[in-house]
């Protein structure tokens, strides 16, 4: 994993170092929690009471004769889902289980019925029964039935023992099949298996009173329905009878003497119709064509006349005969004009005699009409006859009915009646045991394996969540790696926490003497490698003047600012170092200095500058240091004197370097790191806060201060490295940095030495490697001050 930056520039989450770093950190916390949650869960497995399960298994019978079908009151079970469902509630429910409980007399038995245990006292109540003593609650025990009649007594026990049988019994389906598993549970073998058989026999002997109970019901009920059917089909039957006489409705083959009538006439009426219809049709086209001069040879009663084949047959020969003669005679020969007259009498009479049978085929179309009028008005006879009938049947037909369904319904409860009547010998539950339930010979729980395994599982969870969150509110800074990537700013270095080697720390010298003492030690060099990174801090211009302030007090800025000064003394630079924490006054009294005019004595016109610097006892180094006096302007570095001592200073020293205040305590030190060339953060190891430092490096920006870096001070070897730093372990220092006739042994971090920072102006790392020697180890105490 890798870890990715939120928006407030912090790692959201571990990558695998930091994840070894984190449990080695909280390897302890881990462990407690671990042990914490895998003993509990331990205690409470082998000191539980073992738990017994048996199980009997039941079949669901889905093909049961369904004997009485009123009501399916005895059917058997429908094979669905829902069905199935209903049937595991029912085996499950109050009522059954309180049978189980009267007939096993669970009441008697003290797993059930916690009255009849004796309450011995615990561990527990042993340490809670004086807690509420003192507090004045009551502390002997109360019996929750107390004021209840001797039979309201029984039956609240009674309830109880029912329900604690309840929280035993468990009924379920297995798979998508007709089968019921019944499971019990009970701290006896014996109990479990006896009470899993109980509840299975009582679910069939249930099913089996249910329906002997419904069949009675249904024979009793049934018998009375067929007694009072009876009278009742009777006597709707005369009524049908009377009304029938009473209004002529009389039948013969299904209808009445009316309707067959009309029947009849209708018959004749349409074979009328049906002839005056063809004679219609053959008058008018015999007239039609009369009229239009087409000619009546296509008509059957012209073809049929022989009086009119004699005259067509004459008008053929008179044809032919004046056909002749025109072209023989002229058109006035007197014997051409009678063969024409002739012709023309010979039509005449054929046009009389057509127009003879038009008449009569005329006649017999009035004829037939007439007689299809008088039928229609014998049937408009009938059918008012019937008109009278049908309103009778109207009523009739609802006698009918009436009587039919009494009729249906009083044959149907005598076949049911005499079905239910040997119903007691075909009862038969609808349930089956499959197999009954053995007793169990090991414990279904606690299953000691399985909860150790998740005791310890969860105490490994429990541990890990408790070390994460330790990570996640753990807001103290371990490394430069988190000076760099959560403070944002540049890492120029740590500094070793140096250990005193007497007993208790007693008769310890301070870090500042220790460098001079020990110059070849990691403490001198990781303060020599800060040095180095002030000089080659800005290539273009030299730095001269150096603020060193932290967030708060006793994070050794006091101490390292002094070793700083001595180092670049013992360098051949010439250096000042000035003591600016006015109200503490850490960095004079570590130089072992009392003087009379000081720094603040000169910048206020008390004496001359000469005066004021005093000369380290062990090095060159010049130290402005602070009277006893006490007294202190409100202002100091915002007067025009203190610019003025500075540029004087600048000519006088190669490195001036100003212990100053804490920045959150006090507002001198973010004048002075305004006015300085570079400010340099203290930062304690695993003791500043990110917000303290976050804090001072925006007010350090508010003030415009050009901040070379925050170091990191008094580092703990021996923990380092369980704080992400790589390599940072104390016997690899201890290899490397021994010091002759030292009973003390140090370790520094030189950071990336010899490299400067890609695209900025951070330092290039100067080491001294240091001259081997031999030294011991003894018991070490923490050495250092502000």
């Amino acid at each position: 994993m890798t870890g990715h930056d939120g928006p407030s520039g912090e790692e959201t989450s571990f990558d695998l170092k930091s994840l070894i770093g984190m449990v080695y950190r909280r390897f302890w916390l881990i462990v407690t929690g671990f042990l914490v949650v895998f003993l509990a869960v331990a205690y409470i497995t082998f000191t539980a009471t073992p738990v017994y399960k048996a199980s009997t298994t039941i079949q669901l019978g889905t093909n049961q004769e369904n004997v009485i079908d009123l009501g399916s009151v005895l059917g058997g079970i429908v094979a669905n889902t829902a069905a199935i469902d209903t049937e595991v509630m029912v085996i499950s429910s109050k009522s059954l289980l309180t049978k189980v409980a009267e007939r096993q007399k669970l009441v008697e038995d003290p797993e059930f019925n916690w009255t009849l245990v004796e309450q011995k006292p615990g561990l527990i109540d042993g340490l809670v029964k004086p807690i509420k003593k003192s507090l004045g609650m009551r502390t002997e025990r109360v019996d929750p039935y107390a004021g209840l009649s001797e039979e309201e007594r029984e039956a609240a026990i009674l309830e109880a023992v029912v329900e604690a049988l309840s929280n035993r019994v468990t009924v379920s389906r297995v798979g998508t099949t007709y089968l019921l598993k019944v499971t019990v549970m009970s701290t006896s073998p014996e109990t479990s298996a006896r009470l899993a058989n109980a509840v299975a026999d009582q679910y069939r002997v249930q099913q089996l009173d249910t329906k002997l109970d419904a069949t009675r019901r249904a024979t009793e009920w049934l018998g009375e329905r067929v007694s009072g059917l009876r009278d009742e089909v009777a006597e709707k039957e005369k009524r049908v009878a009377v009304y029938r006489a009473e209004n002529n409705l009389d039948t013969a083959m299904g209808t009445t003497l009316s309707e067959q009538k009309i029947a009849d006439l209708t018959k004749q009426k349409t074979q009328l119709d049906f002839e005056l219809s063809q004679a219609r049709s053959r008058y008018e086209n015999m007239r039609r064509q009369i009229d239009s001069g087409e000619g009546v040879d296509g008509i059957s009663e012209v073809l049929d006349s022989a009086l009119v084949s004699r005259l067509k047959e004459q008008l053929s020969i008179l044809r032919g005969r004046v056909a002749e003669l025109e072209t023989k005679l002229g058109p006035q020969h007197p014997e051409l004009i009678g063969a024409r007259n002739e012709v023309r009498d010979v039509e005449r009479q054929m046009a009389a005699e057509v127009n003879r049978i038009a008449d009569n085929l005329a006649s017999e179309v009035a004829a037939k009409q007439s007689q299809v009028n008088a039928i229609q008005a014998r049937i408009n006879q009938a059918n008012a006859q019937l008109r009278g009938n049908s309103i009778a049947s109207v009523r009739l037909r609802e006698l009918e009915r009436d009587a039919e369904t009494s009729r249906v319904l009083y044959e149907e409860f005598i076949a049911r009646s005499k079905e239910t009547s040997v119903q007691d010998d075909l009862v038969q539950a609808d349930a089956v045991i499959l197999s009954a339930a053995s007793v169990p010979s090991q414990p279904a729980a606690p299953k000691k394996k399985l909860n150790l395994l998740i005791g310890a599982v969860l105490g490994a969870a429990i541990g890990a969540a408790m070390a994460i969150l330790a990570e996640m509110f753990d807001a103290k800074i371990s490394s430069t790696e988190d000076i760099e990537r959560k403070l944002g700013v540049t890492s120029i270095g740590s500094v070793p926490l140096i250990r005193a080697s007497s007993l208790f720390g007693l008769g310890q010298t301070n870090p500042a003497d220790y460098l001079v003492e020990n110059p070849l030690s990691a403490y001198a060099e990781s303060v020599r490698y800060l040095r180095a990174a002030i000089a080659f801090s800005d290539l273009d211009s030299e730095t001269k003047t150096v603020a060193i302030t932290s967030s708060l007090p006793d994070e050794g800025k006091t101490s390292l600012t002094l070793s700083l000064g001595r180092m670049s003394a013992m360098s051949g630079s010439r250096t000042i170092v000035i003591d600016g924490d006015f109200r503490r006054r850490q960095l004079t009294e570590a130089a072992g200095m009392s003087p009379e005019i000081g720094f603040i004595e000169h910048l206020f016109g008390a004496g001359q500058l000469s005066d004021a610097i005093q000369k380290d006892s062990k090095t060159m180094l010049d130290i402005l240091p602070l009277s006893q006096s006490g007294h202190t302007p409100h202002d100091v570095f915002g007067t025009r004197a203190f610019d003025d001592l500075l540029s004087r200073l600048r000519s006088m020293y190669d490195l001036i370097l100003i212990d100053t205040g804490p920045l959150l305590l006090m507002a001198e030190a973010r004048v002075v790191a305004g006015k300085v060339d570079k400010t340099i953060l203290m930062v304690r190891w695993r003791h500043s806060t990110r917000a303290a430092v976050k804090q001072s490096l925006s007010l350090l920006r508010s003030f415009n201060a050009d901040v070379l870096g925050a170091t990191l001070n008094m580092v703990d070897l021996n923990r380092r490295r369980h704080h992400r730093d790589p390599g940072a372990s104390y016997k690899a220092y201890r290899k490397y940095y021994q010091m002759e006739s030292k009973k003390s042994v140090f370790g520094f971090d030189l950071n990336g030495a010899g490299k400067r920072k890609k695209g900025g102006k951070g330092p290039v790392a100067i080491q001294t490697p240091p001259e081997k020697a031999k030294g011991t180890m003894e018991e070490e105490v923490p050495v250092g001050f502000e």
